[in-house]
């Protein structure tokens, strides 16, 4: 059903729009910094009722205020609704899904007997942040770590394969050195020995006995420093790499055939000659004689 809003309700729409989604007006900044306080203390409350002896001094309070929070979220909520004109698509992305999972988990609870369990949901909230704060800007570098991730992916997935195999093999020679009563009740169980040592965590609940198991062991966890470094190494160059496509120009500068320019620069940094080929350089213009 289709239906036209009055003026003025068109007008209050805007405006809350302006406050609710934008930070340029007292308003709105008002608004955002009333959010952001609203945010961290449904947090705080969240982790102090996690504490057994906090919960049982002040449950009672804690309930009461998760309520209050929750009707003040939703009712915001309703509101950036009320003020988009396709609000199908809000709730659809990211920051609606945040924000229904804001305020759904204490709504369910009232609904569903057995939902108490999604309660520890509402933490997600603590993410409402990035959008008050508009951090927005950092998607460039967010989505400059996504693409060296993708193409370090192969290389990553290759060297998961080389550990696994070695895990493996160190597994299958400990379950057959090593007794059970050492832990090593089976190969799966042993994998998780190699790949405990391996990352030199060390956590003591399966150790070997024999010298030839402490020896293996001494030998897993030296080759586990050198691997930990290998999926760093390969990140790493393919995050300069991303960096240098990002930031730098593959064309030479015509004057002096000087390489990696920055994409924005219009003058070579070594020579000074004018690399935008798409426009005439102003300096060259004013130094041409006038023929009139």
């Amino acid at each position: 059903m289709n239906f036209h809003l009055t003026p003025g309700a068109e007008g209050l729409r805007t405006r809350l729009f302006h406050i609710i989604f934008e930070s340029d007006t007292p308003g709105a900044k008002a608004f955002d910094i009333a959010l952001i306080g609203l945010i961290l203390l449904s947090v705080a409350v969240i982790l102090l009722g996690s504490v057994e002896a906090y919960a049982e001094r002040y449950g009672e309070l804690f309930y009461y205020l998760e309520w209050a929070f929750t009707v003040l979220f939703s009712i915001e909520l309703i509101l950036r609704i009320y003020c988009l004109e396709r609000p199908t698509l809000y709730l659809k992305s990211f920051y609606g899904i945040v924000d229904l999972i804001a305020v759904l988990p204490t709504w369910l609870v009232l609904l569903v007997p057995g939902a108490h369990g999604l309660v520890i949901v509402r933490l997600l909230r603590v993410l409402r942040i990035f959008r008050i704060l508009r951090l927005m800007e950092f998607v460039g570098e967010a989505r400059l770590l996504m693409d060296a991730l993708k193409r370090s992916m192969r290389q990553i997935l290759l060297f998961f394969s080389g550990v696994f195999m070695v895990v493996t093999l160190f597994a299958a020679l400990m379950y057959n050195i090593e007794s059970p009563e050492s832990g090593f009740t089976s190969i799966p169980m042993s994998m998780y020995w190699a790949i405990v040592s391996m990352t030199t965590v060390g956590y003591g609940d399966i150790v070997p006995a024999t010298a030839l198991g402490k020896s293996i062991t001494v030998i897993l966890m030296l080759l586990g420093y050198s691997i930990i470094a290998v999926p760093t190494g390969v990140f790493s160059a393919q995050v300069i790499r991303s960096i240098r496509e990002e930031r730098y120009s593959e064309e030479a500068c015509p004057g002096c055939g000087h390489e990696r320019h920055e994409k924005r620069a219009r003058y070579c940094l070594r020579c000074g000659t004018w690399l935008d080929e798409d426009s005439e350089d102003p300096h060259k213009a004013e130094q041409e004689p006038s023929t009139d």
